[in-house]
């Protein structure tokens, strides 16, 4: 039961600082985007815990990780309901309109203080056992 709530608060935080972010950047986001935000942050939160992967390494998966969830996010919202929520179609090195390189960088760089807050909530909130040795000073005793 404690498990659900965990993910269910993770779920719903990420989901509305990623729409809160959109909002920032964009101007304008879609409801889609908060489920999309609320399972990056929970993979994000799994990669954050139990890999035991030095953290720029932590920061690639969580860059493919978010990359992976917006592409079929993007295939589901943008192509086979026709929403057209956003398109990636213009920008370099781009598959189907739906993810770019540009953007898969920018969110690896993102996930450099992101995997870190993880960390924290993980250790310091919901005290979890970490999965690797390596957490960045992060004391969790």
């Amino acid at each position: 039961m404690l498990s659900i709530l965990k993910f269910t608060a993770v779920f719903k935080a990420g989901g509305l600082i990623y729409a809160a972010l959109e909002l920032i950047f964009r101007g304008h986001t879609h409801w889609s985007m908060i489920i999309a935000g609320g399972i990056c942050t929970i993979l994000l939160y799994l990669i954050a815990v139990k890999s035991r992967e030095s953290a720029w390494k932590k920061w690639i998966m969580g860059g493919i990780v978010i990359t992976t969830v917006e592409f079929i996010t993007g295939i589901l919202v943008n192509i086979m309901l026709g929403w057209h929520v956003w398109s990636y179609a213009h920008s370099w090195a781009n598959l189907c309109g739906q993810i770019c390189l540009l953007f898969t960088g920018l969110w690896m760089l993102l996930c450099i203080p992101v995997i870190w807050l993880m960390e924290v909530v993980g250790c310091r909130i919901f005290k979890e056992k970490m999965g690797g040795s390596q957490h960045d000073g992060i004391d969790c005793h």
